[in-house]
């Protein structure tokens, strides 16, 4: 490349490649390599371009090899090029002594990005031909033409700096890992969860049983909660608060279920296994059919947890953008739990979520007795430990 045709753009990658004079045929192939590179944004140093009458050779390949602004130094191996670095030969080519400087730059950073090998040949036994201080080293392989084809995405993304799997940002730490008084119950549903997880992201085939069987998790984990004898505590809305407590990591699991699919697989499939999930929620919200006695109180647990959760789903779906989902969530006639079903109330609408959890007041209240106007809001509030959905994002769904 000459000096009136050179790229002004700062941001564009520059290498330098260094190749042996091994043959005209593959002094062919690394101009043509060259020529590619520079015609997609790569400002390439070259001998046959840069190298003038009148310079000095190995200062000009050593500023190459140690000038900061080379991002990459392509090192085209072949047999000669091997023979000749791993000797010393210098001769005409210069590879001895440019792979003496460049062997010194690798080998002063384990982790070194700058060199890349690209192979241009094997021996007879599938060994590439690459210099002893390359042969560690991952490298890309040009030995043949379909090879080059194949490769030539990744040495363009790998100078741009543009890989193709990026890796993702790292989370938080799992709340549970946090906990001192970890809830080894929770541990078949954390299970389940995870097998459903990868089910959706590698888009499985037997997803509709990982899903069932979480949803059956998150239901029995549930209704194991429920409470079927007078609380031996005074209030006993101290014990529901509690079971409330106990409720937030099913909700969370829930939670993260709708934010996966909702985004990885936003089918009509998953849009009515929501639905009939709803559903199940609903019959936590009420006595179990084998009690004979309770107290309407007794409930207040699940029916917020009910409550919670399905404002949680809301602002996932609104996250998410699943917008046909969440239409079918608000126009939905949900079947009422069979024990409160009869022939005039089979079908409710999703304000059958709502509870204002008025018994809670006094266990919410604190050592001030403070009164609040929505004590289930104030559950909400303080349940709120989502960085993902905190509790600004949904308030106005909890009034």
């Amino acid at each position: 490349m000459t000096d009136d045709t050179k790229s002004t753009d700062t941001n564009q990658p520059k290498v330098f490649i260094s190749y042996s004079w091994t043959d005209q045929t593959h002094k062919d192939r690394i101009k043509d390599w060259a020529d590619m590179l520079l015609s997609q944004g790569v400002e390439v140093i070259l001998d046959f371009y840069d190298l003038k009458e009148g310079h000095d050779k190995y200062a000009f390949m050593e500023s190459m090899v140690t000038d900061p602004k080379v991002s990459k130094v392509l090192v085209m191996c072949d047999r000669a090029y091997a023979i000749k670095a791993d000797s010393r030969l210098t001769g005409d080519t210069g590879v001895g002594t440019e792979s003496q400087i460049i062997s010194s730059e690798v080998y002063k950073k384990a982790t070194q990005e700058k060199f890349i090998p690209i192979v241009c040949e094997y021996s007879e036994d599938r060994t590439p031909y690459l210099p002893v201080f390359l042969k560690s080293r991952k490298y890309i392989d040009f030995s043949t033409d379909e090879n080059v084809n194949k490769n030539w995405e990744d040495l363009l993304r790998l100078i741009h700096g543009k890989p193709q799997h990026k890796k993702p940002a790292i989370g938080k730490t799992p709340a549970f890992l946090l906990d001192n008084e970890q809830d080894l119950s929770v541990v078949p549903l954390r299970s389940a969860f995870n097998l459903l997880q990868q089910a959706i992201l590698n888009s499985r085939p037997n997803l509709k049983l990982h899903r069932q069987a979480f949803h059956d998790e998150c239901f029995e984990h549930a209704d194991q909660l429920r409470i079927k004898t007078a609380p031996d505590c005074n209030p006993e809305s101290e014990a529901v608060l509690n079971v409330c407590r106990k409720l937030v990591p099913v909700r969370d699991f829930i939670i993260d279920w709708v934010l996966i699919e909702s985004q990885s697989n936003a089918s009509d499939e998953f849009s009515e296994s929501l639905i009939n999930f709803f559903e199940r929620i609903l019959e936590l919200r009420t006595r179990s059919s084998d009690q004979s006695s309770w107290k309407e109180s007794w409930f207040d647990g699940h029916q917020q947890f009910a409550y919670e959760t399905f404002i949680y789903i809301v602002a996932s779906l609104l996250k998410r953008e699943a917008f046909k989902t969440l239409n079918l969530v608000f126009l939905t006639n949900y079947m009422v739990p069979k024990i409160e079903r009869s022939q005039y109330n089979q079908f409710g609408r999703f304000t059958r979520f709502w509870t204002a959890a008025g018994s809670l007041q006094s266990a919410i209240a604190g050592s001030d007795h403070t009164r609040y106007l929505s004590p289930a809001a104030e559950i909400i509030k303080r349940h709120s430990n989502r960085s993902d959905l905190d509790f600004g994002f949904f308030a106005n769904f909890s009034g």
